[in-house]
């Protein structure tokens, strides 16, 4: 390592440099290290795993136990080398390194993989205690602000970095949760160096709707049993009632479909067909109000009937009115903001790439939600990171043994081999 005067610059050199301390980066490293390089781990946040922790808040879904078939296809996107990746580290493989971590995990009703202690910091803990059993150096508050030649520089408290290294995996995430690391800055530097990319979509989002007055009361009240179609996407999960629209994992699901155009619909009675509806709509209605009446007969919660109110009226009669209940139109305004977003669509696009090396500059990989793909929340996205993230360290490493290091021994020797 070589230093100037006053600590305003400095060069470093690495065998693997992996930059951003996301679930992507993170299983970058650990393959890295495991193959037997020293690895450094560069994060511009002052700890690592930030939007890791924040959806460990809700459970930390892990996967979803599915077989391989219908698993891979709730993946949007991607090139071969993208399904190759989820293929070989896919829902059981998930499962497999979380116990080996010492987390144990439990499949719920619905399919989806959760630690035993329903949240991230203590698979996070046992994680970071295994990366630095293996010789990983974490350097936090360091970011990344572009190339200078094959060098990556970083600004940090104490000046300047160059860091050379043999290979890198950059794994900087999407453009949502700027507050959480990931701000999509990267992408102007990628383009500038003339990488190509898709831009930045929201993913897995809230959906604007605008309400009127009666539904003031509502405002925060979770929605269950009704499910969102929207063209061939259909979503059973619990969803919230906002001040701006509606949002929660029902909704995410769907976000994708409406994003490309597709009308969204609820169906408010899923688990009967329309014909079941229209036998049940067929008692005389007598003195009831129609609110009571749907009550009676179809079990509807005050939720559910303000719902149809709101997007509904005034209301048809008879099979009409049971056709209307499988398929209410939900009046969507527009997407919430991207930085708003769980996750974003777009990113670096597949024919920069060879694998997930970028052709522009053979020995960096790129890992994680940098990679134009999407998924729709409930296990996908967490896995999907995992699994790119390892696929490229893997890539990175059998790189390494083709190209051979990027410096000279005598180099390496008067640099250093890590950087302090």
């Amino acid at each position: 390592m070589s230093e100037e005067t006053g600590g305003k610059s400095r060069d470093d050199k690495v065998e693997a440099l992996v930059v951003g301390a996301g679930p992507a980066g993170l299983a970058a490293a650990e393959v890295l290290s495991a193959g037997g390089l020293s690895v450094v781990v560069a994060d511009a946040m002052p700890s690592v795993g930030r939007k890791f922790l924040m959806a460990g808040k809700s459970g930390l879904n892990l996967t979803k136990d599915e077989v391989g078939s219908a698993f891979r296809a709730r993946f949007g996107d991607g090139s071969g080398a993208f399904v190759g990746a989820i293929e070989t580290f896919g829902p059981e493989a998930v499962q497999d390194w979380a116990r080996g971590l010492g987390e144990e995990v439990f499949t719920g009703t619905t399919g989806r993989v959760f630690p035993r202690a329903m949240k991230a910091s203590p698979l996070l803990r046992r994680w970071m205690g295994r990366l630095a059993e293996q010789g990983v150096a974490v350097r936090t508050r360091w970011r990344w602000t572009g190339w200078d030649g094959a060098g990556f520089l970083f600004s940090t408290s104490d000046g300047e970095v160059r860091v050379s290294a043999d290979v890198a995996v950059m794994a900087l995430g999407g453009g949502s949760w700027a507050r959480l690391g990931s701000d999509g800055v990267w992408a102007e530097v990628f383009e500038a160096d003339g990488i190509a990319r898709r831009g930045f979509e929201a993913s897995n989002a809230g959906l604007r709707v605008k309400w009127s007055d009666h539904m003031v009361g509502f405002l925060g009240t979770p929605v269950k049993g009704t499910a969102f179609r929207a063209d061939e996407v259909m979503s059973r999960g619990e969803w919230v009632i906002s001040k701006r629209g509606i949002e929660g994992g029902g909704v995410y699901e769907v976000t994708r479909a409406v994003r490309e155009g597709a009308a969204l619909t609820l169906d408010l009675v899923p688990e009967w067909p329309v014909e079941d509806v229209v036998q049940k709509l067929s008692r005389p209605r007598g003195k009831m109000s129609v609110s009571n009446y749907l009550r009676k007969s179809l079990g509807l919660s005050t939720v559910q009937r303000a719902l149809l109110m709101e997007w509904a009226r005034p209301l048809p009669e008879g099979a009409a009115l049971a056709a209307l209940m499988k398929a209410v139109p939900v009046p969507v305004a527009g997407l919430f903001p991207l930085d708003e977003a769980i996750s974003t669509a777009g990113g670096v696009a597949w024919e920069a790439l060879d694998g997930f090396m970028l052709r522009a500059r053979p020995g960096v990989f790129v890992a994680g939600e940098m990679l134009d793909w999407d998924a729709p929340t409930g296990g996908y996205l967490i896995t999907g990171c995992l699994a790119t993230g390892r696929a490229a360290a893997q890539q990175a490493l059998a790189h390494r043994v083709i190209s051979g290091p990027k410096v000279s021994q005598g180099v390496a020797q008067r640099r250093g081999s890590a950087p302090s």
